[in-house]
């Protein structure tokens, strides 16, 4: 990811930790959510694979061809499993955006000479595909966190819940997954 180096490393750590909670989410609840947390696993260490700042780590172009593949994948089955439920069509573009960002950062082929003019600058991404990815992760973001108010969810009281099946865990998990991913496009 290119961008100052906090930041990249801030990144890292939130999906880490992300994609963590979700392998926990995977032990309990019913097969569906197994498979949804799965998902988001997948999500949560991709985004921190692919947030390690340039700076620090440049991925070689074969890396970022691995990116796409292992995303397009991920796409592919979320699409498959989108005929059950509606949140797995989230994963399906937010797999998409991935491979996207993969084939945005990868450089153009003919290495250096290729660039002249751009000397210093990363490959980019299509600016309207970009704009359209931000809104609607901005509007997935803004919707998840509205979900995380109080009173907008009500559990069941006296419930006892443990952490991989805390309802307003995993839609913090999403929240902040979605904003790395409003932070990853804007530098791409």
């Amino acid at each position: 990811m290119h961008g100052p180096v906090l930041p990249g490393w801030l990144l890292v750590a939130l999906c880490a930790a992300t994609g963590s909670y979700c392998l926990l989410r995977m032990r309990s609840g019913s097969a569906r959510a197994r498979r949804a947390a799965g998902g988001e696993a997948v999500m949560g260490f991709g985004m921190a694979a692919m947030a390690v700042p340039a700076a620090f780590l440049a991925p070689p172009p074969w890396m970022l061809t691995g990116y796409a593949v292992v995303f397009g994948g991920a796409a592919l089955r979320a699409l498959w499993l989108a005929w059950g439920g509606a949140h797995h069509l989230h994963h399906v573009v937010g797999s998409l955006a991935m491979v996207y960002m993969a084939l945005a950062m990868t450089p153009p082929a003919g290495g250096a000479g290729a660039q002249a003019g751009h000397a210093g600058h990363a490959a980019g991404g299509v600016p309207l595909l970009t704009g359209v990815l931000l809104v609607y992760f901005a509007g997935y973001v803004l919707s998840t966190g509205a979900r995380l108010l109080p009173g907008a969810a009500a559990g069941a009281p006296g419930a006892t819940l443990t952490w991989g099946a805390r309802p307003e865990l995993a839609l913090a998990c999403r929240l902040s997954m979605g904003i790395a991913m409003l932070a990853m496009l804007v530098t791409v």
